[in-house]
């Protein structure tokens, strides 16, 4: 854990690159240090279809969600909010200043009962192997 999800609108790809943020939100999760690498999924999904306030074209969104697993402090998770929220405005600090964007972050605990995970990758970054390069 974390699954982290970049919800953008596409109007946002001709101001910032999206591989970026997404870099960039990945890196402060794994700041965070309470988080295994292993576990960190950071994805963005671009919304092709959308009206935003007013409706003026110009409009952009960013929404990011931050799914946590069940049981950490609300010190701890108000360090997750503050370093990804945190991470997200920076990344996005020139597009905000330029043009019209609203950015925005919850943070969602998983609830253990209902939520099931099968992964190898903690295996194979504690024995050092490296991924594929096809």
């Amino acid at each position: 854990m974390p699954h982290l999800t970049i919800e953008y609108s596409a109007n946002l790809e001709s101001r910032v690159t999206i591989a970026d943020v997404v870099a960039a939100i990945h890196q402060a999760a794994i700041e965070t240090g309470l988080f295994p690498i292993g576990g960190i999924r950071t994805r963005a999904v671009r919304r092709d279809h959308y009206v935003i306030a007013d409706g003026d074209p110009d409009n952009a969104f960013v929404h990011l969600v931050a799914r946590i697993g069940h049981g950490r402090d609300e010190e701890a998770r108000r360090q997750i909010t503050d370093r990804l929220f945190g991470a997200l405005c920076d990344v996005l600090d020139e597009a905000f200043s330029a043009s019209p964007l609203a950015v925005s972050f919850d943070l969602e605990e998983m609830n253990p009962r209902f939520s099931r995970r099968k992964n190898n990758l903690h295996d194979r970054l504690r024995n050092g192997a490296k991924g594929s390069s096809t």
